[in-house]
């Protein structure tokens, strides 16, 4: 696939988020139970959704890194058990959207990779997914992939 790179600068995005140190190896596995206890919270009516769902991953180390799964809001909440409020950083980014499977996400990171490092656009440690509305065919999934960019 063929990914076109944006640079723009951005707001940022309110979250409700369950955010842990996980392993790199650990990641496939416990991305999705941790955002189904932000649901919870909605089907709850602890937290109000007003977006799509963003993983955000911060301080990415070879150890492992935090991540943040969760759910754009309006604002500012107070914490319902272990979901709490965060948001992406604004500031400059680079982004691209991948077409199909999630498990392909990973070519969208390398494309958004090499196209800094060919521009010269250094990378700060945070990036993270926009997921857009689900579809049966993986094929026709949208996901926006943002890298936050040092500034200066």
């Amino acid at each position: 696939m063929k990914y076109d790179v944006r640079i723009q600068s951005i707001a940022e995005r309110h979250l409700a988020v369950v955010r842990r140190r996980l392993k790199w190896s650990e990641l496939g596995g416990n991305l999705i139970p941790l955002l189904d206890r932000v649901y919870v919270q909605i089907r709850n009516g602890k937290v109000i959704q007003s977006g799509q769902n963003v993983f955000v991953y911060r301080d990415g180390a070879k150890e492992g890194v935090t991540v943040e799964v969760g759910v754009e809001v309006a604002g500012r909440f107070e914490d319902v058990e272990d979901v709490v409020y965060s948001n992406t950083p604004p500031g400059e980014v680079a982004s691209t959207l991948h077409i199909g499977p999630y498990s392909h996400l990973g070519t969208a990171y390398d494309a958004l990779a090499q196209w800094c490092k060919d521009h010269r656009h250094p990378r700060a440690n945070t990036y993270w997914e926009v997921y857009g509305d689900w579809h049966e065919d993986p094929n026709k999934l949208e996901t926006e992939v943002f890298y936050l960019l040092q500034s200066g």
